[in-house]
């Protein structure tokens, strides 16, 4: 059985040191929500029991959908690629941006360019008909998503929704070249036989996401999955637990699930801290797959299995 770990939107802290200069823009009202109610919330305690808890259940994979950075500052990302590093190699975690990562425009070189590693593209895992470790092909630019990673039985697809945005605004957009190259990508992944899990941070949801936190091009999104197919779309960018279904090819059905941030303390209009395991295992000709939820026990300062059940 492969076992895959799914966290998001860690909103790791504290802040570093804040210049005013970084702040005459779009980053003062995030730097204000942080300084008067985030901080408070998201608490690097709960990070450090998620790493002891990770570390000591040992996941096959780890997977991470996005917002980890708070107002996208250049020394977050510096302190990002360092929280990640502790977490496991790059071969062992692999990331997608949020909204809260394009904060603003920021040159790529000097932002998610330092988690490169964590969201870099594999050839396949054979060559010339040897199996062996896939050589990796460096991730350049933002244009260069989707990005595929093969573990066990497991393909994992990358998608990169996270886009500077105005004001009070945090939606996120795929784009029509990533849509464009998602669709291929998932059938040959499909006709090879992957689990194929696709990895993006907004949800695609049509009605159970606010207006302004949408994925503005979640129809098209939607489209490409009940063409080409996936097993699972992980996503995070609520806080919430996410439990839907969308369409598959021929009339089935692909689950999309949501976990709540990586670091929420406590219980408030959003649930305390939680991450999912997955155990993934073929069953004939299909797939069974049984879902673990940990969450964090502000009482005892540490993660303990919450429910388990099959998906």
């Amino acid at each position: 059985m492969f076992t895959l770990a799914h966290i998001s939107d860690p909103h790791l802290g504290p802040l570093p040191t804040v210049r005013v200069a970084e702040l005459l823009n779009k980053r003062l009202f995030g730097y204000l929500s942080w300084v008067r109610r985030r901080k408070a919330l998201h608490r690097p305690e709960v990070l450090a029991a998620l790493s002891d808890d990770l570390g000591t259940l040992t996941p096959d994979h780890l997977v991470v959908t996005g917002d980890l950075t708070n107002i996208a500052l250049i020394d977050e990302f510096t302190q990002v690629a360092e929280w990640l590093r502790g977490l496991g190699a790059p071969e062992a975690v692999s990331v997608v941006p949020g909204n809260h990562d394009a904060y603003i425009a920021v040159p790529w070189e000097a932002s998610l360019a330092k988690w490169q590693a964590f969201m870099s593209s594999e050839e396949g895992p054979a060559v010339n008909g040897v199996a062996g470790m896939p050589a990796r092909l460096p991730l350049g630019r933002p244009e260069d998503f989707p990005f595929v990673r093969y573990r066990g039985p497991v393909a994992i697809v990358g998608l990169s929704s996270a886009q500077p945005t105005p004001l009070f605004c945090a939606h996120g957009t795929l784009g029509e070249a990533q849509l464009a190259r998602l669709g291929p990508l998932l059938r040959r992944l499909g006709e090879e036989g992957w689990f194929r899990v696709v990895l993006i941070h907004h949800p695609p949801s049509l009605e159970k996401i606010a207006w302004r936190k949408r994925l503005i091009d979640a129809v098209p999104f939607r489209q490409v999955i009940a063409e080409s197919g996936a097993e699972m779309v992980l996503h995070g960018h609520d806080h919430i637990f996410g439990a839907e279904r969308i369409a598959g090819p021929g009339g089935g059905e692909v689950p999309v699930i949501g976990v709540p941030s990586a670091s929420a303390s406590r219980d408030s209009k959003h649930p305390v801290a939680h991450y999912h395991l997955y155990g993934i295992e073929q069953a004939g000709n299909g797939w069974r797959v049984g879902v673990t939820a940990r969450g964090f026990d502000p009482a005892s300062g540490r993660f303990r299995e919450m429910r388990s059940y099959p998906l």
